[in-house]
């Protein structure tokens, strides 16, 4: 998330979640994020997965592939403890379809002490890059070897709070996460 305060720029990594056609944002009130956001100020949010390593016959043809998003917005506050607290639930669904069902949820304490942040999805840019070096084919004839190393996003193996009970296990769909296809 990029933003300017006190005519600084700021990147801050942030956890989101789409919900339709708006990002919800949560965090403390008293963090320069929030309160930035939560003035009107326009800010960018930037994600990019990178798929891949292209490697080319020439210097300069090198590149990855990759998909990305760009958001450009304005965030609204979201008021009311039932809309935070639906706000809640949808981050933690988010992580892991049925999992609001088994966690305490947040006390009215905890919703009031949380600024929820709803961005309409008004401006927004996809690229992808995909393939191989776009060099000449007589670049190939030299000894460099060129390709594509692709990149995979995998899951470990859980691994449980020491705090926790270990007699419950991580949900079957955390464990399917985990395993090699």
């Amino acid at each position: 998330m990029a933003f300017v305060a006190d005519q600084q720029p700021y990147v801050v990594p942030t956890n989101y979640v789409r919900v339709g056609d708006r990002l919800l944002l949560h965090g403390s009130p008293a963090s320069r994020l929030m309160k930035t956001l939560s003035s009107g100020a326009s800010f960018c949010l930037s994600v990019t997965l990178l798929d891949g390593i292209v490697f080319a016959p020439t210097a300069m043809g090198h590149s990855v592939n990759y998909r990305s998003v760009v958001v450009i917005a304005k965030a609204e506050i979201v008021e009311g403890h039932q809309a935070k607290l639906a706000a809640m639930r949808d981050f933690v669904e988010y992580v892991i379809r049925g999992r609001w069902a088994t966690v305490r949820p947040p006390t009215a304490a905890e919703i009031a002490a949380t600024m929820v942040l709803s961005v309409p999805l008004v401006e927004a840019s996809a690229k992808i890059r995909t393939g191989f070096a776009v060099d000449d084919l007589k670049e190939y004839a030299g000894p460099a070897w060129t390709g594509v190393v692709p990149f995979k996003w995998t899951a470990g193996e859980p691994v449980g709070d020491p705090r926790g009970d270990p007699a419950i296990p991580a949900p079957e769909r955390i464990q399917r996460y985990s395993r090699p296809q």
